[in-house]
């Protein structure tokens, strides 16, 4: 059985750029299994497949899945499979439609642009949670092989949160220490066993762009994905992360992150968090995509 995919750069609007994805869009039904085991022959950070919806609110469902597990939510797939839905004219000139993932339906924004790909905003399907546990910055320096004195400590600490997938956000010093972090894989398998957040988001508030708030890198060996180039998932995240600290108690505050740039894979992420009565009423990721190849799975598994 052949089968017809794309792939795309997302969170970027100029090819080379942003997170690769592969996406298969209403393709015959597949296993499980096979979803996986052709993720793991691309071997990129996501691979997300297109199909009916078991929700009728829902234009389409996404299967989305790493080379070693699937997600319940991811960014990039999301954004990368609301592109492709507009480009192949399945959600027809729609400026707003809801996807059906596994932590439940997923509204998505669209705006269209005079020139360049449609600004695509998806607005998560939970709200930011956390939890008060985190290595020490000892076991956080050694986890990344840094310097213990590069781990922030103060108005910003390491602590997990999550908006459909867990991440432990570290907050670093700046963007030298964010260039020198590197996971060392033995003190990962040990500092992290059982933790509830396994990937991990590395920050600091020393953007290289104008118009930029935060630097970040994402890890997560145990999901196959060394280093991410744009994580949407993350950056959902980190909004809660950042209203939590932020003082803004009523509106919607706006932070703007870039990623991928140690990749040679240069990210702009988009986030936004409502809040009523000092609490977080919605949080929304947003970026573009561009299509990058067409191609034929000639054997399907």
């Amino acid at each position: 059985m052949a089968l017809r995919y794309t792939t795309l750069d997302v969170f970027t609007d100029r090819p080379f750029g942003g997170n690769p994805l592969a996406v298969f869009c209403d393709q015959p039904e597949l296993s499980t299994q096979a979803m996986q085991s052709i993720a793991r022959e691309f071997n990129l950070s996501e691979t997300v497949f297109i199909v009916p919806a078991r929700d009728s609110r829902a234009l389409r469902r996404l299967r989305i899945f790493t080379p070693a597990m699937e997600l319940p939510f991811a960014g990039h797939p999301t954004v990368g499979a609301a592109h492709t839905l507009i480009e192949s004219g399945i959600a027809g000139d729609r400026e707003g439609f809801a996807l059906e993932l596994e932590v439940g339906l997923v509204p998505i924004d669209v705006t269209r642009r005079a020139k360049g790909p449609p600004f695509i905003q998806l607005t998560t399907a939970r709200l930011p949670e956390s939890r008060n546990e985190a290595p020490s910055r000892a076991e956080l320096a050694q986890l990344l092989s840094l310097n213990e004195t590069d781990i922030v400590s103060d108005r910003d600490f390491a602590q997990p949160y999550s908006c459909g997938l867990p991440y432990l956000i570290v907050p670093v010093r700046d963007r030298r220490a964010i260039a020198q972090a590197k996971p060392d894989t033995a003190a990962w398998a040990r500092i992290l066993a059982g933790a509830w957040a396994q990937g991990v988001f590395v920050v600091c508030r020393d953007p290289e762009l104008a118009g930029s708030h935060i630097r970040a890198r994402m890890f997560w060996p145990e999901a196959g994905v060394f280093e991410d180039p744009a994580t949407g998932s993350a950056a959902a995240a980190l909004a809660g992360y950042l209203a939590e600290r932020d003082t803004l108690r009523e509106g919607t505050s706006r932070w703007v992150i870039e990623q991928g740039f140690e990749m040679g894979r240069p990210s702009l992420i988009q986030i936004e968090v409502d809040k009523e009565n000092a609490q977080v009423t919605a949080v929304r990721v947003g970026g573009t995509a561009v299509r990058m190849m067409e191609g034929t799975l000639l054997s399907a598994p």
